[in-house]
């Protein structure tokens, strides 16, 4: 009777394991048409890195450090061997490619030093980056996003996010100007995009971009979302304590006599002022304009403001926004196989004292499975390991429920030897 239990336990165990190895073989494998190239190991998301790797995993490194979140060695030890020998990094290296400084940028730079930074344990590199940060900044005071071009707005912000991460004063980092003048700080740098008190009073407080040619500045959605977190002092990941009860402070221009160009105290409220103005204007969400396309929601800038209000102390501000963005998730992140989004999302929700279990789940199946945290067990089916446990006990069952069986089934004949 042992061999028919076993022969029971046996299929019924073929049968588990049989459908336990098809869920994650499907879930892994790519839609119709779509690129496998070269995603490294260790890199979070499925997509070409081509051209936001570092981007990508940066922001999902941070976001799952604040979730308790233990990454993979893979996944931290991709994001420091792009690092280059000056400091910098690009938006993304093949293995074993030659660094080309000129493909190194200040964007991917400044998420990876925050997203180090929030790791720990990393000092070196951190400290390479902001050197590389520092020889690369513009006379002005402002980033370009690649070195030896003008400066932009979003570039600008992100630099002064990774120097406050990096505990660097911003005030403090300035590069000679020519002739060996001194140079404009990060702050002022930043504030030379910023629309004051000679601009329309709907657009005081905004960012541009970069000014036109005529040195013109006109509001930019993402630019004064993302200028916004640098401008109220902070860096990702937001996690402040400060409340304060009143709307963020509009600009003050009384009368003629107030600077065209707005004071780094005044700057995070200024923006946090047209921020809310827009958010409230747009049902509670900013909208992206490209010339020659539809206006179309911008989930990107949206979060960025949402992050900038929590940091500057009016998460009130910023809980209708935050609203909005958890409802458009699966949009935004592709029902959560963006890594980018899904990070920036987190993120929000973090700062915003949110449920985050689902996204952080969500997060880590796109990566390694985690060393450690609350995710790590979570992410073991995604990743095809740790269903050990699982099976051994599945098949313990069917041994039972095989050897009961088959004990029944002597007892029974035992009983009447016509069975």
């Amino acid at each position: 009777m042992l061999t028919a239990a076993r022969l029971g336990a046996a299929a019924l165990s073929a049968a588990l394991l049989a459908g336990v190895a098809a869920g994650p073989a499907l879930a892994d494998s790519p839609s119709p048409g779509a690129t496998t190239a070269a995603v490294p190991d260790g890199l979070y998301g499925k997509g070409d890195p081509t051209y936001d790797g570092v981007w990508r995993q940066s922001l999902a490194l941070t976001a799952l450090t604040a979730a308790k979140v233990t990454p993979a060695d893979s996944a931290v030890g991709w994001l420091t061997g792009q690092q280059c020998e000056d400091g910098g990094w690009p938006s993304y290296r093949a293995a074993g490619a030659a660094c080309d400084a000129k493909t190194e940028d200040s964007n991917a730079t400044a998420v990876a030093i925050q997203a180090l930074v929030a790791l720990g344990g990393h000092q070196p590199a951190v400290d390479k980056g902001v050197q590389w940060l520092r020889a690369n900044q513009n006379a002005d005071g402002s980033w370009p996003y690649n070195p030896g071009n003008p400066g932009d707005a979003n570039s600008t912000g992100l630099a002064v996010n990774a120097l406050f991460a990096a505990r660097t004063d911003p005030a403090g980092v300035a590069r000679p100007g020519t002739g060996g003048a001194a140079g404009k700080n990060a702050f002022e740098g930043l504030a030379r995009f910023q629309l004051g008190c000679t601009a329309p009073a709907d657009q005081r407080g905004a960012f541009a971009y970069q000014p036109d040619p005529t040195g013109a500045l006109a509001p930019n959605t993402l630019a004064s979302a993302q200028a916004a977190l640098a401008a109220a002092g902070g860096h990702l990941p937001v996690a402040t304590s400060v409340h304060a009860d009143a709307s963020p402070k509009a600009l003050a221009c009384a009368d003629g006599s107030a600077p065209a160009t707005i004071p780094h105290a005044e700057s995070g409220e200024a923006v946090g002022a047209y921020l809310g103005a827009q958010l409230a204007a747009g049902d509670e969400h900013l909208t992206l304009t490209t010339p020659g396309a539809d206006p179309k929601p911008d989930y990107t800038a949206t979060a960025w403001a949402a992050l900038a209000l929590i940091q500057s102390g009016h998460p009130e501000q910023a809980t209708d926004a935050v609203d909005w963005l958890e409802g458009q998730g699966d949009t935004w992140t592709k029902n959560g196989t963006d890594a980018a989004a899904t990070a920036s999302l987190l993120m929000v929700s973090q700062a915003a004292h949110r449920s985050t279990a689902d996204l952080t789940g969500k997060l880590t199946a796109l990566g390694p499975v985690p060393k450690g945290g609350a995710a790590a067990a979570e992410a073991t089916p995604v990743k095809k390991k740790g269903d050990g446990m699982g099976q051994f006990w599945l098949i313990v069952v069917g041994l039972l429920i095989g050897i009961g069986g088959g004990l029944l089934l002597s007892l029974q004949r035992k009983r009447n030897p016509n069975l």
